[in-house]
């Protein structure tokens, strides 16, 4: 699902009440617990992504979508 640059397209829904990662229409559906308050929701999908992908959150970044539903995140 990775470009060829790593970057991957999500499609987030905040306050889910189960945890969880889907395969998409050429994105990645991420549901996550967290609600959309200063900026906790974000952490958790990157913290889910990352545990899903055996990396460091760290190696992860959000490039696009901070405020938004549709998110852009880079692969280190």
């Amino acid at each position: 699902m990775a470009d060829a640059e790593g970057r991957l397209a999500l499609r987030v829904t905040p306050g889910a009440r189960i945890e969880g990662i889907e395969l998409g229409e050429g994105r990645v559906l991420v549901k996550v617990r967290a609600r959309p308050q200063d900026g906790a929701a974000n952490a958790a999908v990157l913290a889910l992504l990352a545990e899903a992908l055996g990396t460091a959150p760290s190696r992860l970044h959000l490039l696009r979508g901070a405020t938004g539903r549709e998110k852009l995140v880079q692969l280190d």
